[in-house]
């Protein structure tokens, strides 16, 4: 008799305990429905969650699954992903040995959501300059999807990078580069008839708005590819670490793969420049040119090379063909100008080394007037320069000085006034 007691009195308990099981996870469950209306009520759920993980836990499978389910829900909510994925995992390792599919299938569902929640999150953190935060969002978010999901280990990569995270960086552009990534997509725009303006879209609108009079000019862009970009912060960070052996390496097996590509040859150029080999540095450049030969950059590049190593004139030609390309060049101005007044040292120390006789006196003023007619060549580039940019404080405040110099009160008044109004 009293054995019958205590079994009644268990499947009492049983029974009562899985009601309350049950009673718990459908008021989490509605908490979380009612989400969107009532932040709070994610944070109240998730107490729950922790207050009654006890039962929950020691429950059916089918129970336990839900309960973590529901965990992985508010996690995402308030934006916790770790253990958001950790959670989901869990609901669907239980549901997997349990031969049962109900949580797992919401959860696959539920991806995107996920994925997207993921992304406006490491975006954000982005935008508050927390690079490292955002690297490791989206490297989770990678994970959830490594086939599909390519594209964030490359945005990973990239805020590690700018958080100076490079070990990480560093593995994830390897990664990259040993899949032959490119991230190459075609993106879609259409001109709204209305208004004149010209808006990106989906391929799906793209389609639609093909059989509206209300879009015109339907147009679709290939994107270029971001190997050089994955190729050229490999080098750096190579380089960083000292590695330039490995930074050499990285760049030659890419050009191997793209020998005509611009932006590989540019990389290869800079890296050089960041070795002191500038006479390795000119000859990339000029193959270069040879690609892209109405680049004004290229010319701009070269121009500071030879400037470097003392060709003034070499240098100046240079700059002239780069402003030659692109009139609106400001560079190239403030670097013909720089360059045309780098002979004034010379022409000081020699006046400054002069005595007083009559001899010396004739050899100053020939001097003072080689120096002026340096000012005077300068002018016209600087002045140009400040009519492109009238903020360009360098040229600004070198053209007070000239004027200044050589005795033009009126222009050296102008200059300083316009100085002194920023």
């Amino acid at each position: 008799m009293i054995r019958k007691i205590l079994l009644l009195i268990f499947i009492i308990f049983i029974s009562l305990n899985l009601s309350a099981q049950k009673k718990e996870l459908r008021l989490i469950q509605k908490l979380l429905d009612n989400a969107d209306e009532k932040i709070s009520n994610v944070q109240e759920a998730l107490n729950l969650l922790e207050s009654n993980s006890q039962l929950l836990l020691s429950s059916e499978p089918k129970y336990k699954s839900h309960y973590y389910f529901l965990l992985g829900l508010s996690n995402q909510k308030l934006n916790n992903f770790n253990k958001a994925v950790e959670s989901f995992n869990n609901s669907k390792n239980i549901e997997k040995n349990s031969n049962l599919n109900k949580y797992t299938t919401l959860i696959n569902q539920n991806e995107i959501s996920l994925t997207n929640d993921m992304i406006n999150f490491a975006v954000n953190l982005n935008n508050e300059e927390k690079y490292e935060d955002a690297s490791k969002i989206l490297y989770l978010a990678y994970s959830l999807d490594k086939e599909n999901n390519i594209d964030y280990l490359f945005y990973a990569a990239s805020s590690a990078v700018n958080g100076l995270d490079y070990d990480n960086a560093l593995e994830y552009y390897l990664k990259l580069k040993s899949i032959g990534y490119e991230g190459i997509t075609t993106k879609y725009f259409v001109t709204e008839v209305a208004t004149g303006q010209e808006i990106e879209v989906d391929v799906s609108t793209y389609d639609l708005y093909k059989k509206s009079k209300e879009y015109t000019n339907l147009r679709e862009e290939i994107t270029k590819s971001r190997l050089p970009e994955i190729v050229k912060n490999i080098s750096l960070i190579y380089i960083s670490k000292g590695q330039n052996v490995l930074a050499m390496q990285a760049i030659k097996d890419a050009r191997e793969i793209s020998p005509k590509d611009i932006n590989l040859i540019l990389t290869e150029a800079d890296l050089y420049i960041k070795l002191g080999d500038e006479l390795k540095f000119a000859e990339l450049m000029q193959e270069a040119i040879e690609q892209d030969p109405n680049n004004a950059i290229l010319y701009y590049n070269l121009g500071v090379v030879n400037a470097n190593q003392g060709k003034r004139s070499i240098a100046i030609d240079y700059y002239k063909k780069s402003i030659e390309i692109d009139p609106l060049y400001e560079a190239s101005y403030l670097n013909i100008a720089s360059s045309i007044l780098d002979g004034e040292s010379s022409i000081v120390e020699e006046m400054n080394s002069l005595g007083t006789s009559s001899a010396d006196n004739r050899k100053y003023d020939e001097l003072k007037v080689k120096r002026e007619q340096l000012f005077v060549e300068a002018i016209p580039y600087l002045e140009k320069l400040v009519s492109i940019n009238p903020k360009n404080i360098d040229a600004i405040t070198t053209l007070k000085n000239i004027y200044g110099t050589i005795g033009d009160s009126v222009n050296f008044k102008k200059y300083k006034d316009l100085l002194e109004s920023f």
